[in-house]
């Protein structure tokens, strides 16, 4: 249940993230349904490059000629070489199977981000930096849709919307500080990459809830 989106802007659109497995499949079936060329596409934005994420990176390279946007700490994380520590440990043996079962090839990072960075797609988005689940975590903001594609700051599954598991996370440390820079921000919808219902007022309340931001949540 981890999502990519295609950010639909004639021919000039982007995709954030690119899943694990399956997704292909998906993606050209829906590059078919709205006419799109793969050649379409001028943009992958990553947020970070764990693996559900990243898995298909080098495939929607290939597929579409796209030049891949992300921070470059996340490269590390791409390339399955990012230096896990104690019970993140844990992160990394996971992924270095999953790399074996579905045989992810690596890619190469063409356009490091930034945080405050403004991005031409989708009527513009800016990079919003928001380290904790890794480093080079980000999340991207469009103002004309008041809307944040938040990553995965958290998941946001029916009654049970809950932070990154512990395991997961490369600087847990940092994760309240990153959500206090989302609640400056304000954004009218929030859209994680884990979630049940495409709602985005809904997961705004979840993570206001969730990171004790009782001025907003209900807004």
């Amino acid at each position: 249940m981890g999502c990519c989106f295609l950010l639909h802007d004639g021919d000039q659109s982007a995709m954030i993230d690119t899943g694990l497995v399956g997704e292909p499949f998906f993606i050209r079936r829906l590059f078919r349904r709205l006419n799109l060329a793969p050649q379409s596409l001028k943009a992958i934005l990553l947020t970070h490059g764990h693996l559900d994420h990243a898995g298909n990176l080098a495939w929607l390279k290939d597929w579409t000629g796209a030049k891949i946007y992300a921070h470059p700490i996340e490269q590390q994380h791409i390339n399955g070489t990012y230096p896990y520590q104690g019970i993140n440990r844990w992160c990394g043996r996971l992924e270095a199977a999953g790399r074996k079962v579905f045989g992810t090839r690596s890619a190469k990072i063409d356009e490091f981000i930034s945080d405050g960075q403004q991005l031409p797609f989708w009527g513009g988005l800016q990079v919003l930096h928001l380290p904790g689940h890794t480093l080079g975590h980000c999340g991207f903001y469009s103002a004309k849709h008041n809307l944040l594609f938040s990553g995965d700051m958290m998941a946001s599954y029916f009654f049970n919307a809950h932070r990154p598991w512990p395991i997961l996370n490369s600087a847990p440390e940092q994760l309240n500080v990153s959500a206090e820079k989302i609640h400056s921000l304000k954004p009218r919808w929030i859209v994680p990459c884990h979630f049940d219902f495409l709602d985005g007022d809904l997961h705004r309340r979840r993570f206001a809830k969730l990171f004790g931001f009782a001025d907003w949540g209900n807004k």
